[in-house]
C-alpha cells in the first residue's frame, strides 16, 4: 500500500477534480507484479492501469488499492467489474470512497462477488491523499492553501510596507510549482496595488489556474494593471461587493475580466465563503491563496484554511507596526493543544518551508 500511496502522488495536478488513486497488483507474500495510478483525468483509473501492465498474473493473486474501486459510469466504466474479472483473490482497500454516489458501494459489489476485501489499510495516509477531493464532494468548496513568507521574527513586511524579497530565488521557485499544480490562486486588491502581481505559474505547470482578485469595491484593476496584460495566459475573476455600481462593473468587464458580485459582511468585506462556494461550483479542488494578513486573517477567522506553506528566511527586520501574516481578529487564547498537524519542513539554501494542515475540531 506504501507503494501504491507513492506512485499515486504522481497525478498531482493533472488527474482533479478526480482523487489521486494508485494500485499494486502483487502475489500472495506480497512480492510486486505491476503498479499503476490514476494519469490524467478522463483516462483509465488506477486499478485499470496496474491490471492491464499484469496480464493474466491477476489470477488468483491480490489488488491493493488507495482508494475503494468506482461503481458507476463516468468518464470511464466501473472499476469494480474490470477488478471482479480479473480473477483476484483478496483486495486490499486504502479508505472507502466519499463521494455520496460511490460510498461503500463498490466494496459491497466486490464482496458480493466472493472476493475478500480489507478496508482501512494505511487509512489515515490514504485518506489525507484525497482530502482535496473528500473536501470538494462533502463541503463542496475547495482545498484552501495559505502561503506566505516572513522573516525570522515574524513579519510578512516592514513597517513601511516593503517585502521584496523576503525569501530566497530557490523558494519563489518552488511556489512557482505549487502555482503550477492550483485550479486558481487568489489575491486581495492591497496587493495588486502594491506588488502588481501576474500570479502565473512560471514555467507552466500542470494546470493553469484561475486568477482571482478579492477588490470590494472593483477600483484595483485597470488597462495597465499586469493581471489585465496578462489575460492570455490565465483568466481573472473579480469578486466585487454585491451593491457596487453598475459603471463599475461594465469597466471592469470592458477589460475582459469576470465580475463576481458578492455578498458582503457586516464590516462590508467580501464573505469568502461565497467566493469559495463559487470556486467549488466551478470543480475548483485546490485553491492558493498569496495575499496580505486582512485576506489571510479573514480566511482564517472563517475557517477557510486548510493548508499552509510557509517560507521563512533568515531575515530580521522587527517594528511593532510591522505586519505578521495572519490579521483579522484572531483567537482570543493560545490553543490548548497544537492546531495543525501532520508537520512538514523542508530547507531550500537558508530557507525553511514549513508545511502543515490545519486541524478541524
Amino acid at each position: 500500500m506504501q507503494v501504491a500511496l507513492q506512485y499515486a502522488r504522481h497525478g498531482e495536478g493533472h488527474v482533479e477534480p478526480n482523487p489521486m488513486v494508485g494500485a499494486v497488483v502483487a502475489t500472495a507474500d506480497g512480492a510486486i507484479i505491476s503498479i499503476g495510478y490514476h494519469q490524467q483525468f478522463g483516462d483509465a483509473h488506477a486499478e485499470l492501469n496496474a491490471i492491464q501492465a499484469a496480464g493474466l498474473d491477476t489470477l488468483g493473486n491480490d489488488l491493493y488499492v488507495t482508494l475503494e474501486p468506482c461503481c458507476h459510469f463516468g468518464k470511464t466504466p466501473p472499476c469494480v467489474d474490470a477488478v471482479i474479472q480479473a480473477g483476484f483473490r483478496r483486495v486490499f482497500v486504502g479508505c472507502q470512497d466519499p463521494a455520496p454516489h460511490v460510498a461503500g458501494q463498490g466494496i459491497e459489489r466486490l464482496r458480493a462477488a466472493g472476493l475478500q476485501v480489507t478496508v482501512g489499510v494505511c487509512e489515515s495516509q490514504s485518506r489525507r491523499l484525497i482530502a482535496p477531493f473528500e473536501m470538494l464532494m462533502l463541503q463542496r468548496r475547495p482545498w484552501i492553501h495559505a502561503k506566505w513568507a516572513m522573516t525570522l521574527d515574524g513579519r510578512i513586511a516592514s513597517r513601511t510596507g516593503h517585502s521584496k524579497w523576503i525569501s530566497s530565488d530557490a523558494s519563489r521557485a518552488v511556489v512557482h510549482q505549487l502555482r503550477g499544480r492550483m485550479d486558481a490562486v487568489i489575491t486581495g486588491a492591497g496587493t495588486v496595488r502594491c506588488d502588481d502581481p501576474l500570479l502565473t505559474a512560471r514555467p507552466r505547470g500542470a494546470r493553469i489556474p484561475l486568477r482571482v482578485v478579492i477588490d470590494a469595491d472593483g477600483s484595483s484593476l485597470h488597462a495597465d494593471t499586469k493581471l489585465v496584460k496578462s489575460l492570455s495566459q490565465g483568466a481573472v475573476l473579480v469578486c466585487v461587493a454585491d451593491h457596487i455600481s453598475g459603471k463599475q462593473i461594465e469597466r471592469l468587464k470592458s477589460l475582459e475580466v469576470e465580475v463576481l458580485p458578492c455578498a458582503v459582511t457586516k464590516l462590508g468585506r467580501i464573505d469568502l465563503h461565497a467566493v469559495m462556494a463559487e470556486l467549488g461550483r466551478r470543480d475548483c479542488t485546490n485553491v492558493l491563496t498569496e495575499a496580505g494578513s486582512e485576506i489571510l486573517g479573514s480566511l482564517f477567522d472563517s475557517s477557510l484554511i486548510d493548508e499552509v506553506h510557509i517560507f521563512i528566511a533568515p531575515r530580521l527586520t522587527g517594528g511593532s507596526s510591522a505586519l505578521g501574516p495572519l490579521g483579522g481578529l484572531g483567537r482570543d487564547s493560545i490553543p490548548k493543544i497544537p492546531n495543525v498537524q501532520h508537520l512538514r519542513h523542508t530547507s531550500i539554501g537558508d530557507d525553511l518551508l514549513i508545511e502543515a494542515d490545519i486541524r478541524r475540531g
